[in-house]
């Protein structure tokens, strides 16, 4: 027999009227898109409404390279953006966050879980899709974007 305190009670009970369609934290801190990216694992967890969605390799700034860390919001979002620094480099569905920094697309998947970027945040072709959808749905008021 497992015991559950009242706090695991509460949270049982979220999930399934969430399920159900019920009930929608849209007032919680926790509402919309927060993505979390961790430099040190190359790794990227989305999270919508505090519910984990997704979780994805990723390549940050390579030596020389860094990638802020902080706490942001999108700036701006570009469907299909080319580097004007970098030989003009397709950067497919960019989530800009702080000046030319971006979360975007790349070609190079096999450096995924690597860092290998100017100091972009790297994604998959079809991830990076997912975040954009992700992050138009919401706006970029119902985004934050964490790097740590």
């Amino acid at each position: 027999m497992v015991k559950v305190n009242k706090g695991m009670r509460v949270k049982i009970a979220a999930i399934i009227l969430l399920a159900l369609g019920i009930f929608t934290p849209f007032d919680t801190a926790e509402a919309g898109v927060s993505v979390r990216v961790n430099r040190g694992s190359q790794t990227m967890n989305v999270y919508v409404n505090g519910l984990l969605y997704y979780s994805w390799a990723i390549s940050s700034g390579r030596r020389g390279y860094t990638t802020p860390s902080g706490s942001y919001r999108p700036i701006r979002l570009e469907r299909m953006w080319y580097s004007r620094k970098y030989h003009m480099s397709p950067m497919p569905y960019s989530i800009f966050f702080r000046g030319g920094f971006a979360i975007h697309g790349t070609r190079q998947t096999r450096y995924l879980g690597r860092r290998a970027s100017h100091g972009c945040i790297r994604l998959h072709p079809s991830n990076a899709r997912k975040l954009y959808s992700l992050v138009r749905k919401y706006g970029r008021a119902g985004t934050r974007i964490t790097i740590h």
